[in-house]
């Protein structure tokens, strides 16, 4: 498994080898559905207010749209080449497609699933996610930077040096953290109305990918795929608290930090 999502009483997870999109039970792990699709999943996002789930094709330029409970396909979205990475606002409008293959962001209305606007951003974006400010972060792997976009004007609001192949993005006290692939480290980026300065990096584990903030906003997690392991960040010192054992090359492609709501 690569893409996750998770919401109350349920993980979702993508497996892009066997082409299976499965929902599990979070305290017993057993698959309560399960689909295969035809095509190449690997991203996903929940809209558990419209109890749907949204998985991107890589191969098809499309996302499917899936019942959240059952995983029957309802619907499908165009996209640019080889869509990755999905995120829905935090408001609950906007699903975001990074489309890496076309180095663009495609912007849909969440709730009428029409297109709003294709924004053109750094080289071969992969990850993304909504700052709780609203503006959306993309990492663009190929050109070792972040794209800042404004989803409500679909315009580009900034570019960000950071380290080589960001992957995916989280935010917590005020900052972005960034997953640097190829440094084993975090890029820290501050985030404010007026500025968007760089805080500094933090070691991790090999090759992080997945990263995740925790309910309370007090800890960062990053997925360390070739260490085996899950760093703990404290999002307020900016040090490494812990490392915690996991099985063989989690990814952690999402969102991954269960809550109870």
């Amino acid at each position: 498994p690569a893409g996750i999502a998770v919401g109350a009483g349920a993980v979702f997870t993508v497996s892009p080898d066997d082409k299976t999109v499965r929902r599990l039970a979070p305290d017993t792990g057993a698959v309560t559905a399960r689909v295969t699709l035809d095509g190449g999943p690997i991203g996903a996002a929940l809209d558990a207010g419209r109890a749907r789930l949204f998985v991107s094709d890589w191969y098809n330029a499309r996302i499917w749209v899936l019942d959240s409970a059952t995983l029957t396909v309802t619907a499908e979205l165009s996209t640019g080449a080889a869509p990755a990475g999905l995120a829905l606002s935090p408001d609950g409008a906007v699903l975001a497609s990074a489309d890496r293959d076309a180095d663009q962001v495609s912007l849909f209305d969440a709730e009428t699933l029409e297109l709003r606007a294709r924004v053109p951003v750094g080289i071969r974006p992969f990850g993304l996610r909504f700052a709780p400010d609203g503006r959306l972060f993309v990492g663009n792997v190929g050109s070792d930077d972040v794209t800042v976009i404004d989803p409500a004007q679909g315009e580009v609001l900034a570019t960000l040096p950071v380290g080589a192949r960001p992957y995916g993005v989280a935010f917590a006290k005020g900052r972005a953290f960034v997953t640097n692939q190829y440094e084993n480290t975090i890029t820290v980026i501050v985030i404010a109305l007026d500025t968007l300065a760089p805080a500094g990096l933090i070691e991790v584990g090999e090759y992080p990918e997945g990263i995740d903030t925790t309910k309370d906003g007090q800890r960062i997690l990053v997925a360390n795929w070739f260490e085996n392991t899950v760093s703990v960040i404290d999002a307020t010192t900016l040090k490494l608290i812990a490392e915690i054992d996991t099985g063989d090359g989690p990814r952690a492609f999402g969102e991954f930090v269960m809550t109870e709501d």
